[in-house]
């Protein structure tokens, strides 16, 4: 479904969403105010496919360019034309040399294929399963597929099936935004930032989607000023080792030891002067 096809929250849906930024705010000023300024939060959730084609989507676009992703799922679900998505079982039946073929890799086909099993024996929950289980039982359950870990669960708890309180501690976006919004020199640990977290129950959804709107709050210079960093504990900045006060890289010290008797043999005057008596006595 694009976007224009997707239908409006409702009204009831936009007073519930307004709450919950009340709330937030009144729990961080730092939220409130990136609040005040990004303006309302539009995540809402969207059921529109199933679990099994929500991961499929998943693992198509892994590592590519969006664009470039769609146009390789678009080529697969051609495949199972007029189906409007492949089953389980035809995913699984189908030859590795056609996967690769609409711009798969191997990675990626053995991940699908595992999807379509653990899918057929049930570990992929049916959509009315998946939305009675808790957070924490969908994110150990669809975990167990190749190739899904828990950040793309968490995007498909928070805009698919619409958890208020998840909170992707490993979010790259997630993490520069408590950087820009609180003032800090770098990144916040995962742990870190789940503990800080804590505070934001239970409405770490909205917490984290006003996070990645602070990154761009930064880029255009809206985003407000901490006025007091936090102490949090910061990602550790991996810094290649610096060579040794003094020394010498060793292929330049090789090259001048060799180069250093031959440079004394010329310029020893009586070295030369001994070369020139012998060449003489030779002669004669």
């Amino acid at each position: 479904m694009n976007e224009a096809a997707r239908p409006e929250p409702s009204p009831a849906a936009h007073k519930a969403m307004r709450k919950r930024e009340r709330e937030l705010a009144a729990l961080d000023p730092v939220m409130a105010r990136i609040i005040d300024s990004a303006g309302p939060c539009t995540m809402h959730a969207r059921i529109e496919t199933t679990p099994y084609e929500s991961l499929a989507s998943s693992i198509a676009h892994q590592q590519l360019n969006g664009a470039v992703a769609q146009k390789i799922l678009q080529r697969f679900v051609a495949l199972y034309a007029p189906a409007a998505f492949p089953e389980p079982a035809a995913l699984r039946a189908t030859d590795e040399t056609k996967l690769r073929a609409v711009g798969f890799s191997f990675a990626k086909i053995r991940a699908l294929h595992d999807l379509a099993d653990k899918t057929m024996a049930g570990v992929v929950p049916a959509s009315h399963e998946l939305v009675e289980l808790e957070d924490d039982h969908i994110i150990e359950r669809l975990t167990q597929v190749r190739g899904i870990g828990p950040w793309t669960v968490h995007m498909m708890l928070m805009f698919q099936l619409g958890r208020p309180n998840v909170l992707p501690i490993d979010d790259y976006g997630v993490r520069n935004g408590f950087r820009l919004a609180y003032g800090l020199k770098g990144l916040p640990t995962p742990r870190a930032l789940r503990e800080f977290g804590e505070r934001w129950h239970p409405h770490c959804s909205i917490a984290a989607w006003y996070l990645w709107r602070a990154v761009d709050l930064a880029r255009e210079g809206k985003l407000p000023k901490a006025s007091r960093p936090p102490r949090v504990a910061i990602q550790k900045q991996r810094v290649a080792a610096k060579p040794k006060r003094g020394a010498k890289p060793k292929r330049v010290a090789k090259a001048k030891r060799a180069a250093k008797p031959r440079r004394q043999a010329a310029k020893s005057p009586v070295r030369k002067q001994r070369a020139r008596t012998a060449s003489r006595t030779a002669r004669k």
